[in-house]
């Protein structure tokens, strides 16, 4: 793969990865405010939501780290 065109992918997926974990951060945040006011069980329903933007990160990080190896060879 030519060095621009991976340049250009890895920035793609870090600026997704950025998305999904601020996504993630979002999520976790409503999930501890319903734990602070006391409301665990809506607390872990909210936080069951992390699961999506969390796996999706870590694809977007394994494609990143795949694109930049190829890019080396």
């Amino acid at each position: 793969m030519e060095a621009p065109t991976a340049e250009f992918a890895v920035k793609a997926c870090l600026k997704e990865i950025r998305k999904q974990l601020d996504e993630a951060a979002r999520v976790a945040k409503a999930a501890e405010a319903c734990a602070d006011i006391g409301n665990i069980d809506k607390a872990v329903e909210i936080v069951l939501d992390l699961e999506q933007p969390v796996y999706e990160a870590g694809r977007l990080l394994d494609a990143a780290s795949l694109i930049n190896r190829l890019s080396k060879t």
